[in-house]
């Protein structure tokens, strides 16, 4: 019985976005065929490695802002488009933060109180207004929603530098009450309906940002998750949180495993590690990571970029760090924020750049606006250094639109055809211009994804178990085979 094929490809010069093509079918690849030996994709499912949990994005401030003042059809249509699982790409592992990030409106916490350490005035009514609508709203969706939380920051008091931003540490007398605000941040949630399904100790635990941030050394985070974070979980009934530590770029997360998971205690009080993308690939550093640590899940927790200049820029900085991450055990994949505006926000820190004295000067001796559609305001903004978040999908609200960046289909190429509960499995494919993955879905079909960033088309022969298909991937685009 002959096998066929489904192709689905995203070319975004040639105006295709996630398209069912004309299918395929395997014929026996017999000694003698022409091209046979050279530009063969092999997969092979005798091995398998990782399963994969999922991929998402962040319910940040800004995205659910941006969403709550949509009209009810484009609430809709963004729902569909980001968790519909067969009119939309199907995302199911999300991220939340804990308390404001750089994508809020402005700085906050549950409990401003200073030296609240009973958290009598803890509350979660800040994200009732717009986080937890467009949780729910998704939910409704995607019942199957994994989410984990994040935090920036713990309040202000509870920093060695009285404020949420520019770093600081926790203090050393908070720690206790540090981690009694997270478990009630998780039963907070969860009283609303949303379970949270895991933790990370800290966003981006080396950082010192303009924004809301906290430093951990090593030995500071794994003592406090050992010494307060775990048995507070534990005492409040919620052990079964995963937590994971670092939740920052891939060059250090040898050397950080190795120093945070240096006893049986700590080893047994981590469940997982946690990577960003910004400081380059370093895809080896999460295979050495694996192999030292091979029972810790491996998540990607954040991935972002300015505005694309190309038709397909954003889409092959996401499929590449995808493809790179989950070819070394990588289980799920979560992008950064789901819904900004025309001028990449609401950001509370990229307003305060944009009124900085001497840009103000500057934007008023040009006679220019806020407003990144204007070339000239882009101009002044590069030569300043600074850029413009974007999202899979992003809202006009003067023109009351949504458009779709071509990382919205590239990441659609992984997230609606690799399932929950897929394992990766083995390929090789003939050159390094095409970057490839393959997985076995727990229904027994086979997704493979490649993706060709290059200018020419190349040809390419699909082989699995001793059958062929010839198909020509097009320049510039990436394309989906499920067998």
């Amino acid at each position: 019985m002959e096998q066929t094929i489904k192709v689905y490809l995203t070319q975004m010069g040639n105006n295709k976005k996630l398209q069912e093509q004309e299918g395929l079918r395997f014929e026996a690849d017999k000694p003698g065929n022409d091209g046979n030996e050279g530009n063969v994709l092999n997969v092979y499912d005798q091995v398998e490695y990782q399963e994969i949990m999922g991929f998402g994005g962040a319910f940040t401030q800004a995205s659910a802002v941006n969403f709550m003042a949509l009209s009810d059809s484009q609430r809709r249509e963004v729902l569909e488009a980001y968790f519909d699982k067969e009119k939309g790409i199907g995302y199911n592992f999300c991220r939340l933060t804990i308390n404001s990030c750089d994508f809020s409106t402005e700085m906050y916490s549950y409990d401003d109180t200073p030296e609240d350490y009973e958290l009598k005035d803890f509350s979660i009514e800040r994200d009732k207004e717009d986080v937890i609508p467009m949780v729910l709203a998704a939910k409704e969706k995607a019942p199957d929603l994994r989410l984990f939380a994040s935090p920036w920051s713990p309040p202000a008091w509870m920093k060695t530098n009285g404020k949420m931003d520019k770093g600081g540490f926790l203090r050393k007398e908070c720690q206790d009450a540090w981690a009694r605000y997270t478990a009630r941040y998780i039963k907070a949630y969860e009283e609303e309906g949303i379970p949270i399904w895991g933790v990370t100790v800290q966003n981006e635990a080396k950082a010192e940002q303009g924004w809301e941030s906290c430093h951990y050394e090593a030995g500071e985070e794994r003592d406090f998750v050992t010494g307060y974070l775990k048995p507070v979980y534990e005492r409040e009934g919620l052990g079964d949180k995963k937590i994971f530590f670092w939740d920052h770029n891939k060059e250090r997360v040898v050397d950080r495993s190795l120093e945070t998971l240096c006893s049986d205690r700590a080893r047994a009080a981590f469940d997982g590690i946690a990577v960003h993308w910004y400081s380059g690939d370093h895809f080896g550093a999460l295979d050495v990571t694996h192999r030292l640590f091979p029972e810790k899940l491996l998540i990607a927790s954040e991935q972002c970029k300015g505005r694309e200049e190309m038709p397909w820029e954003s889409g092959e900085a996401y499929a590449h760090d995808i493809i790179g991450d989950l070819n070394n055990w990588v289980g799920a994949w979560t992008d950064w924020n789901m819904l900004l505006d025309e001028n990449g926000g609401p950001d509370h820190w990229l307003d305060e750049q944009l009124h900085w004295e001497r840009i103000t000067a500057k934007r008023q001796e040009l006679g220019l606006e806020i407003n990144w559609k204007d070339p000239r305001f882009q101009k002044l903004m590069k030569e300043e250094g600074i850029w413009f978040g974007e999202s899979p999908i992003l809202c006009d609200h003067g023109e009351k639109s949504l458009h779709y960046a071509s990382s919205y289909y590239y990441i659609g190429h992984f997230s609606r055809f690799v399932k929950r509960g897929a394992k990766r499995i083995g390929s090789s494919v003939y050159t390094p211009g095409l970057e490839v993955c393959a997985f076995r879905n727990p229904d027994g079909s086979k997704a493979v994804v490649a993706m060709n960033p290059g200018e020419q088309e190349k040809k390419t022969i699909l082989r699995f178990h001793e059958k062929i298909a010839e198909y020509k991937i097009p320049a510039h685009s990436i394309v989906t085979f499920v067998f």
